[in-house]
């Protein structure tokens, strides 16, 4: 049953006449749980509320799968009036974005084009921006556009998804870069051609990178909600006596908000990922498809 929700909900995300019908309709059905709202307004009042229990974050204005140049360019344009607002808020936060969203499947040059009119914002501002991977298609093409963009920039980083056969040789390949990764087990549905279809070695290989990456002196972002890995990175730091401003522990909005505020007390750095926008359709399904409980949530809310 389990198998077959997650199937569901990933198909639905991206099924755009339910994407379009959910813009219309609004942040229904326990979706504000994990979205900060449809507004930058929102947003960065979000932002002013987790920097006030001790968190920082990351923004991402919600938006993926674009097919016109205008499309990207209003994109663009959003992720630019976000960094404008977190610079003149003075919250502490981040931005992240999807290539997609940007025009990456128009064009190489397009995509280009919008991120480094992002990225000469964000340094403007020192602000650092993150690039979230994608699915398998987009992989090579997103790993080569920060490769490119890294030459220029330092204020820009990406994420490796460790459900991937690929991931070791890719962290082996950025640590030239000296590559600021966000290391993650993935949220797409993948053919068992490119990906681990268990679990169980989806688990070991992310232990695998995390302890690559940080044992390569590179800044580390563990984004995890289980506590068996984040129970892992604790140990390994000790362990490798890694000092605490090299690692950072992402979490989602609204997931597993009592673990966020027990790492606060002992110590660590914990960045919570805040997404906004009318655009939230794709990303809420991920959500429910990720975990179950979220699904149960939201049938409850739906009751209510």
């Amino acid at each position: 049953m389990e198998v077959l929700m997650r199937t569901m909900f990933q198909s639905l995300g991206k099924n755009h006449s339910m994407n379009k019908l959910a813009k219309r309709y609004g942040l229904r059905m326990g979706a504000a749980r994990f979205v900060a709202g449809d507004s930058i307004e929102s947003a960065i009042n979000t932002c002013r509320e987790l920097n006030a229990a001790g968190k920082v974050a990351t923004l991402d204005h919600l938006g993926e799968f674009v097919y016109t140049k205008e499309e990207a360019a209003e994109s663009t344009d959003m992720c630019v009036q976000t960094l404008h607002a977190i610079a003149h808020s003075n919250v502490n936060s981040n931005l992240s974005l999807k290539m997609t969203s940007l025009g990456l499947d128009i064009s190489k040059e397009l995509c280009m084009d919008n991120m480094r009119r992002i990225l000469e914002v964000a340094k403007m501002h020192g602000i650092f921006v993150r690039i979230d991977m994608e699915d398998y298609a987009h992989c090579q093409q997103s790993l080569d556009i920060y490769k490119e963009l890294r030459k220029d920039y330092d204020n820009v980083g990406i994420v490796i998804q460790a459900y991937l056969y690929r991931t070791q040789q890719d962290i082996k390949d950025l640590n030239q870069y000296q590559a600021n990764l966000r290391l993650v087990k993935g949220a797409y549905k993948e053919s068992p051609e490119v990906a681990f279809p268990a679990k169980k070695d989806v688990d070991e290989n992310l232990k695998e990178i995390i302890k690559m990456h940080l044992e390569n002196g590179n800044y580390t972002a563990v984004a995890s909600h289980d506590e068996a890995m984040i129970d892992y990175t604790k140990e390994l730091v000790k362990k490798l006596n890694i000092p605490k401003d090299q690692f950072e522990f992402q979490m989602l909005y609204g997931i597993c908000v009592d673990l966020q505020d027990k790492l606060i007390k002992e110590g660590y750095k914990v960045r919570v990922y805040v997404p906004y926008g009318v655009d939230w359709f794709g990303y809420f399904m991920r959500r429910l498809a990720e975990r179950p409980a979220n699904v149960w949530f939201v049938l409850k809310n739906f009751v209510k």
